[in-house]
């Protein structure tokens, strides 16, 4: 067994000179004079050996004498013999020897930096060192001395798989590409999301940067905005803000929701609507800057805008049968600063194309473009209107089912916003707008506008349906899809024109069969016969009684057999509630039989003093003059309500409870049940404004007890007792008007099927 030495000793003349063997020797290859010193012991000497005592002593006195080439290193402390080391394999650790700095000198070793292995795990590290590797190589002289040489190397290079490090990617045989060692057990990749761009603002593109940089020093100390509320930037915000411009160069608004969400499009509202240009942005907050020819473009204004206004409203007007709501200066603006942008999206210019035709756009629109319809623009009567014809496709339900309704708000989700409204009724022009934008796409997405009074979306959602299917509904927006039995107008034509073309030949087959009779009657010289069997007034006579029989009782019936329904799922519903209710006092009434169990009443003691008239009286009166009373609360009569009583009778005669109950029968009986526990005398019960007092007398052969209310509940077990027996009468009270209601809709129901059995 080999082992390996620690030598150092505190006493040896070197010590401050630590050495250290090269290579460590095992116990076993240590110098022979400490083996001869193990073998001069007599438990290893036997005495066949005594030839070779002399050869022994002869080798230790040659390894007594000291060696200049040599070393003594310290022993362990078992070794009794010296230890000597040739000088060459001792190490002086109080001179640490520097790393050499790793240079490739030997041209066979040159790959080695790639080929050995690398510490750590692999990954980028490792890339990184070979990549510094292969540097090394490259500056290397020695490796590479000549160009030819180094294109050599770089031919070869793919094979190691260099290719990867110079961008090469190189298939195999079975054209997939190769992957470099440390990519096999690599993870996914995983990408930062990428910073928003910022969006280059036309203050920056217009003013100089000095200027710029002192209007937004100068926005940064402003303490005093104008507040835009929900309705957005409205004509008085605007002029607020020409007003303040008039004296001061920046404006400060400060915007409510939901246009604080979205400052870029608070950003573009503000500079079509004001004219200015936005030059800093905070939180909820823009700085407007009004411009250096503010005051010249005011005066233009001035005189163009009467000439716009106008022509806005006589537009307008000719839309319009009604007009009672005034033009937004939003309107306005959009239609003359509707093309200020041209590097608009994809989904922008096609959501534009979507709604172009249908009406004005509302230009406060609070979310990102493209911009809605504004519904309280369109007419509110429309003359000829009426709903669209409907026909479903055959063998197809006009009804939606659940995982199509899922879907069909799972898509409208990804939609932009068609229409903005803000008024409850008088919507014809915007149904009118939706009819065409369900031949384009076969969802209407409304959103209702912020901040207008008294909106309610269960009155839009109803007068706006149209024969569509309300998908979703709240106080943002509304959901509309126009149903699987929708026509558009080329199709609802054609199908009119095929019932007019039937109709047509219909005729023209009955005014030949009249024809054809008149030429056999008057060939035959016959009465004409008056019948009108087999004739178009027969089907016309048929098909008009099976449509009155099936609206008159087809109605009624289906109406009686809803009615039924209805009660007999109010019925299920009810019944499903009083099973509940019984199951809770059931319930209720095991925890308060265990509660009652758990106390006894004491008997009434037969041997009890008796009290004259006048003592009572006497007693009853004193008793209503006295202060000091005990409140008997909801537990009723415990353990600590006796205690009490006694407490009172160490100190006075009399004791008046007071007792908020309000059954005269409840009283009493609670009197007698304080008197029999307590073993006091009851006096009187009186009447007070509040509640009852009740007068307890203890007794001229009074004696305090050690123990008292033993046999009654504590205060934690009478609370609980009391809640038990509060949850009892709520749940017999309403399990008693469930019971009457069935009753009811039992007897209705019996009503209705006596009706149809004398029917039949």
């Amino acid at each position: 067994m080999n082992a390996i030495l620690f030598l150092s000793h505190p006493q040896l003349p070197f010590q401050s000179n630590q050495f250290t063997l090269k290579n460590p020797k095992p116990l076993n290859s240590l110098s022979s004079n400490a083996t001869s010193h193990f073998l001069q012991n007599p438990f290893f000497s036997s005495p066949n050996n005594n030839g070779d005592e002399d050869n022994n002593s002869q080798e230790n006195s040659e390894a007594t004498i000291p060696d200049k080439s040599k070393i003594r290193m310290p022993t362990a402390p078992w070794m009794k013999g010296p230890l000597l080391v040739d000088s060459d394999e001792v190490i002086d650790l109080s001179k640490p020897k520097l790393k050499e700095k790793s240079h490739i000198s030997d041209p066979n070793k040159s790959d080695k930096s790639l080929t050995e292995k690398v510490s750590g795990r692999m990954g980028k590290k490792a890339v990184k060192k070979i990549v510094r590797s292969i540097g090394q190589l490259h500056l290397d002289n020695d490796l590479v001395p000549t160009q030819k040489n180094w294109d050599d190397t770089q031919k070869n290079w793919g094979d190691l798989g260099g290719g990867f490090l110079r961008g090469d990617v190189e298939e195999n045989e079975l054209g997939r590409k190769k992957r470099m060692p440390w990519e096999i057990n690599e993870g996914k990749m995983v990408f930062r999301r990428g910073k928003k761009e910022k969006v280059v603002t036309a203050a920056e593109l217009s003013l100089d940067k000095e200027l710029l940089e002192r209007l937004k020093g100068e926005a940064w100390k402003m303490r005093k905005w104008v507040k835009v509320k929900k309705l957005g930037v409205t004509q008085g915000v605007v002029d607020q803000v020409h007003s303040i411009w008039a004296n001061n160069e920046l404006v400060k608004l400060q915007f409510d929701l939901p246009l604080c969400r979205n400052l870029d499009r608070a950003r573009e509202i503000v500079e079509i609507k004001t004219g200015g240009l936005v030059v800093w942005s905070w939180k909820d907050s823009l700085v407007a800057y009004r411009g250096c020819d503010y005051f010249s473009r005011r005066r233009f204004r001035k005189t163009n805008f009467r000439s716009m206004r106008t022509e806005a409203y006589n537009s307008i007007a000719n839309q319009q049968n009604d007009d009672d709501h005034p033009v937004s200066a939003g309107l306005i603006m959009d239609r003359n600063f509707s093309n200020y942008r041209i590097d608009r999206s994809l989904y922008e210019r096609e959501g534009d194309r979507l709604l172009d035709g249908l009406g004005p756009r509302f230009i406060d629109w609070w979310y990102p473009k493209p911009l809605p319809v504004d519904g309280d623009l369109l007419p509110e009567v429309v003359s000829g209107f009426k709903p669209p014809f409907r026909l479903c496709p055959p063998n197809v339900k006009p009804q939606l089912r659940d995982d199509e309704l899922t879907y069909l708000r799972n898509l409208a989700q990804q939609l932009p916003v068609h229409f903005v409204l803000g008024r409850n009724s008088k919507l014809q022009g915007l149904a009118v707008a939706i009819l065409k934008l369900w031949e384009r796409s076969v969802i209407a997405k409304i959103a209702i506008k912020w901040g207008v009074q008294n909106t309610d979306n269960e009155l839009m959602a109803s007068e706006l349906k149209a024969g569509g299917i309300l998908l979703l509904r709240n106080k943002f927006i509304i959901i509309l899809y126009r149903g699987k039995d929708f026509l558009t107008g080329n199709e609802a034509n054609m199908l009119l024109e095929s019932e007019m073309e039937l109709q047509q030949w219909q005729l023209h087959e009955e005014d030949a069969r009249h024809k054809a009779v008149e030429i056999l009657n008057s060939a035959d010289k016959t009465s004409a016969d008056t019948s009108i069997i087999g004739t178009l007034a027969e089907y016309e006579h048929i098909q008009t009684i099976c449509y009155n029989a099936h609206c008159t009782s087809g109605e009624a019936e289906v109406k009686k057999e809803a009615e039924k329904e209805k009660l007999k799922k109010e019925l299920r519903t009810q019944e499903h509630k009083l099973g509940i209710l019984n199951l809770k006092i059931n319930k209720a009434e095991k925890e308060l039989l265990k509660l009652n169990f758990a106390w006894k009443p004491s008997e009434q003691e037969p041997d009890q003093e008796l009290l004259t008239e006048e003592e009572r009286v006497c007693f009853s009166k004193m008793s209503l003059r006295m202060d000091n009373f005990l409140v008997l609360g909801r537990r009723g009569v415990f353990d600590g309500v006796i205690e009490g009583l006694h407490q009172h009778w160490k100190h006075r005669e009399l004791v008046k409870v007071i007792t908020m109950q309000r059954k005269p029968l409840q009283v009493v009986y609670t009197a007698r049940f304080l008197e029999r526990e307590s073993g006091g005398i009851l006096v009187s019960i009186d009447k007070l404004k509040v509640g009852h007092s009740i007068t307890l007398y203890r007794g001229k052969n009074y004696k305090r007890p050690v123990q008292f209310g033993d046999n009654l509940l504590d205060k934690k077990k009478a609370l609980k007792r009391s809640l038990e027996m509060q949850r009892i009468g709520s749940l017999k009270f309403f399990a008693y008007q469930r019971e009457k209601e069935i009753a009811d809709l039992r007897l209705k129901l019996d009503e209705l099927e006596g009706e149809n059995d004398e029917k039949f």
